[in-house]
C-alpha cells in the first residue's frame, strides 16, 4: 500500500504524524509515476470523510446503548423468580374454604373438573432441579443446571421422571408444590424408554401420592390434563385432548417412545417427566417430548404411557434393575439394491451378522455370517441368517428389532422368521435377560 493509501487508513485512527514520519517523499521508486496534483488533494477530503462518518457510527453507537439502558431501567421485565403460590393455613384456610365453595358453584361442567384435578394433583408434582459438570473446549469445568418435572407415586417418596431429566446430574432436588424441598437420590432408570425412578425421604411427613390409571384404556378424543414446570414456572396446568394412540416415536438413536400417546395440551420445555391425568386425576402418561419447528409448543406433544412406566417402575423399586428381553444377534438391514447385490432371497430384512456365544438366538441354533465381504465402503459378514419377521410381523430394521423386543420380557417365546440357504423356516426362541442393564 503507498503512503497517500496508508494516510487515508491511519488518520481515521489518529495517527497522521507517525505516517508522516515513517514515509517522508512520494515513493516513486515503487511507484513509478508522478501522483498529479488533484489527485494530492484526495486524501485531505477522504480524511474528511472518514471521520465524519465515525462521528456518524459513534452517534449511532451511543443512541443505541442509550435505549437499551433505558429499556432495561424503565421497559417491560421479565420475572426474575416464578413459584407456586404458598397455601393458605389456620384460619385464613377456613375462611378461603367458604370463598372456595362458593367460587365453585359458579363454574362449569368442564372448569369443575379441571379445578379439581388440579387442586388434587399438584401437591404431588415435583419440580426436579439437577446439576451437573460439564468440559469446555479447554477442558475447564462448567457447571451446568437444569429442570424438568416428576410426581411422587408412592408415601415412601418414590418419584416418576424421565431419564433425560436426571441423565448425568450430580446432584437432584425435588421442590413439591408446597414448595417443601428435599435432597434426591437416583435410583434407576430404563434408557430405552425414558423412564427414570427417583427417590426422597420425607422424614415422616405425609406425602399425597398419584394414583396409576390405565392407558391402555385409553380412547382418541379422551379429555386430559398436564401438570408440569414448563420454562420453570411451577405447578402450570394445560389441558387438552388425547390426539392419537398406538403411536412410536423415535426420540434418538437409541431411545423411542412405543405406544406414544400423541396429545396437544401444551407441553414445552420444564414440561419432560411430568404427569399427563385423565378426568379422574389418574395419571396414564408421562409427558416426555414434543414435535415442533420452533422451539416452543406446537401443539403435538408425545406422553410415555403410565402401563410402560409401571412396569419399569416396579422393577426398579423391587429389585434395583429394570428387565428387559435379550435375543443376542448382531444384525444389520439389507433391502433394495444391498440385498440384490448379496443375493437375498428377500427385498428386506435383517442379516444376521453374529450370534451371540451361549445366548437366546445361538442356542435356538441362528446362525451367523461365516465369511466377510466389502461393499463400499463397509464390511459386511454374510452367510448367516435373513430375519424377515418375529411372531409374524415384518422386520426390516434393527429399530423394528427393538420395538418387537420391548414388549417382551425374559423368559417369552418369539417365533423367528428367517431365510436360510434360500429355505424360509420358522425358529423357536425362548427370550433372555439383557446383561449388564
Amino acid at each position: 500500500m503507498g503512503c497517500g493509501a496508508l494516510a487515508i487508513a491511519f488518520r481515521a485512527r489518529n495517527m497522521p504524524e507517525q505516517i508522516a514520519a515513517e514515509c517522508g517523499s512520494p515513493p516513486t521508486i515503487i511507484f513509478p509515476y508522478t501522483i498529479p496534483k488533484s489527485r494530492q488533494r484526495i486524501p485531505t477530503m477522504t480524511a474528511r470523510r472518514t471521520a465524519n462518518i465515525t462521528r456518524i457510527l459513534l452517534a449511532a453507537v451511543v443512541i443505541t446503548f442509550g435505549a437499551y439502558w433505558a429499556g432495561a431501567r424503565w421497559g417491560q421485565h421479565q420475572p426474575e423468580r416464578v413459584g407456586a403460590a404458598q397455601r393458605a393455613t389456620g384460619a385464613t384456610r377456613s375462611v378461603s374454604a367458604t370463598n372456595l365453595a362458593a367460587r365453585d358453584a359458579a363454574l362449569t361442567d368442564e372448569e369443575a373438573i379441571n379445578v379439581r384435578v388440579y387442586r388434587q394433583v399438584s401437591p404431588a408434582v415435583a419440580n426436579i432441579l439437577t446439576k451437573a459438570t460439564e468440559y469446555d473446549f479447554f477442558m475447564d469445568p462448567v457447571p451446568v443446571e437444569g429442570a424438568g418435572s416428576g410426581f411422587v407415586i408412592d408415601d415412601k417418596g418414590y418419584i416418576l421422571t424421565n431419564f433425560h431429566v436426571v441423565q448425568e446430574a450430580q446432584s437432584i432436588e425435588v421442590v413439591l408444590g408446597d414448595q417443601s424441598r428435599y435432597p434426591a437420590k437416583f435410583i434407576g432408570a430404563d434408557q430405552r424408554n425414558d423412564v427414570a425412578l427417583v427417590k426422597i425421604d420425607p422424614k415422616g411427613k405425609h406425602l399425597t401420592a398419584l394414583s396409576l390409571g390405565d392407558s391402555a384404556a385409553l380412547q382418541v378424543g379422551q379429555k386430559v390434563l398436564a401438570i408440569g414446570n414448563p420454562f420453570g414456572f411451577q405447578s402450570t396446568l394445560t389441558t387438552g385432548v388425547v390426539s392419537a394412540i398406538g403411536r412410536t416415536v423415535q426420540t434418538s438413536q437409541t431411545t423411542f417412545i412405543d405406544e406414544a400417546i400423541q396429545t396437544d395440551a401444551a407441553i414445552n420445555r420444564g414440561n419432560s417427566g411430568g404427569p399427563l391425568l385423565n378426568s379422574h386425576g389418574e395419571v396414564i402418561g408421562i409427558n416426555s417430548a414434543i414435535f415442533t419447528p420452533s422451539g416452543t409448543t406446537a401443539g403435538i406433544g408425545f406422553a410415555i404411557p403410565i402401563n410402560s412406566a409401571k412396569r419399569i417402575a416396579h422393577d426398579l423399586m423391587t429389585e434395583g434393575r429394570v428387565h428387559q428381553a435379550f435375543l443376542g444377534v448382531q444384525t444389520i438391514s439389507v433391502g433394495g439394491q444391498l440385498a440384490e447385490a448379496l443375493d437375498l432371497p428377500a427385498q428386506e430384512g435383517l442379516l444376521v451378522e453374529a450370534a451371540t456365544k451361549g445366548g437366546p438366538a445361538a442356542a435356538a441354533g441362528v446362525r451367523g455370517g461365516d465369511r466377510v465381504i466389502r461393499a463400499g465402503m463397509q464390511r459386511i459378514a454374510v452367510g448367516g441368517d435373513l430375519i424377515v419377521a418375529v411372531d409374524g410381523q415384518k422386520v426390516a430394521s434393527p429399530f423394528d428389532l427393538n420395538i418387537l423386543l420391548n414388549r417382551k420380557r425374559p423368559g417369552d417365546a418369539i417365533i423367528l422368521t428367517v431365510y436360510r440357504g434360500g429355505k424360509k423356516t420358522d425358529v423357536p426362541v425362548k427370550l433372555g435377560e439383557r446383561p449388564n442393564n
